[in-house]
């Protein structure tokens, strides 16, 4: 008589430990895919704004090549400093520690280089929606 009541009053707790095995299996292979997502996003965003980094220390670098007097010797230098930051870069180790310091340099030396230059130049990421790339003026 009370094996039968004792699986009664054990029912909910059974029932509770199922529940609970089921969803953290299925939060695993789900974690696992919204993990993917996002590291694919994030590091597309990554990519993206080192290329345009890129792109402007190479126009950059190109004019120093034909003129080496247009921009001043400071200006020179922080545009070797910043290939130098692009090609230490760990593209293929995504959990190195210096990812963050890496990208908070080429940021603030970006601007430095705007700054000397005086042009009025920002990476503003790839516009998001429809609308956004409406606006783009070329």
């Amino acid at each position: 008589m009370d094996d039968l009541f004792d699986s009664s009053l054990n029912l909910e707790d059974t029932h509770y430990k199922e529940g609970y095995d089921e969803g953290h299996s299925h939060g695993l292979v789900e974690g696992k895919e919204e993990a993917r997502q996002v590291g694919l996003k994030v590091g597309f965003e990554i990519g993206e704004e080192l290329g345009f980094y890129r792109g402007c220390v190479d126009i950059w670098t190109s004019a120093i090549r034909l003129d080496p007097t247009c921009f001043s010797s400071r200006a020179k230098t922080v545009i070797g400093q910043m290939e130098e930051l692009i090609e230490k870069y760990p593209l293929m180790d995504p959990e190195n520690v210096q990812v963050q310091e890496i990208m908070d340099s080429l940021r603030v030396k970006f601007k430095m280089v705007c700054s000397s230059l005086h042009i009025k130049l920002e990476y503003s990421g790839y516009p998001k929606s429809s609308t956004e790339a409406n606006d783009i003026q070329f």
